[in-house]
């Protein structure tokens, strides 16, 4: 292969590998006898949160901060895609007991 072909071809897979977006995750956090486990959650911004409600009443998951607040009926899913990183409480406004934690990678 000649140099400028050589170059040409590493020059794509340098800057084509830098284009190509990560794939976003989905994380599942179940809602279950007035308790969301796990508690605590390490995610990447765009990746979604899906959270399962397996209680036979509502729940929310609330951010204190104001970033989503997703009602969930009993037995439905809800979720929400984080949009900036940090470090977010959230909490149930029907079971304020009901309290957890996103860590928010960017």
């Amino acid at each position: 292969m000649s140099s400028g072909r050589h170059l040409a071809t590493l020059a794509f897979l340098t800057f084509g590998a830098m284009a190509v977006p990560a794939h976003a995750a989905t994380i599942q956090i179940v809602m279950q006898n007035l308790v969301i486990s796990p508690s605590e959650v390490s995610a990447r911004v765009g990746d979604t949160i899906e959270w399962v409600n397996r209680d036979i009443v509502a729940h929310t998951a609330t951010a204190r901060n104001g970033d989503f607040d997703v009602m969930l009926a009993p037995k439905k899913t809800g979720s929400a895609v984080l949009k900036k990183p940090g470090t977010v409480d959230y909490y149930c406004r029907f079971h304020p007991n009901m309290k957890a934690m996103l860590k928010i990678a960017p």
